[in-house]
């Protein structure tokens, strides 16, 4: 499976959430709202969830193994970074 398609859209607020983004995979499954957060220490994404009746968030979509996660979020912190230097480009 590959990743054929990354939408990048920034977050215009203060906080830790930077962006929310759209992976399309091979032309033909699309998955909507993974969360680009930024912490201290590093920048990482967050799957879709939705809050369970008892209170925790749960991922509605998610990446089966540690591999496959690090991949996906490799490729989006890139298309996130390109989209911040566009910008920044564009200012000037």
């Amino acid at each position: 499976m590959n990743i054929t398609d990354v939408r990048v859209r920034k977050v215009a607020k203060e906080g830790r959430m930077k962006a929310v983004v759209s992976v399309t995979f091979d032309h033909e499954f699309v998955v909507h709202d993974i969360k680009v957060i930024e912490s201290d220490h590093n920048r990482f994404i967050a799957m879709p969830s939705r809050q369970s009746p008892d209170g925790e968030y749960r991922d509605i979509a998610h990446p089966i193994n540690a591999e496959t996660r690090e991949k996906i979020q490799t490729i989006i912190l890139d298309a996130y970074q390109k989209a911040l230097q566009e910008e920044t480009e564009s200012v000037y």
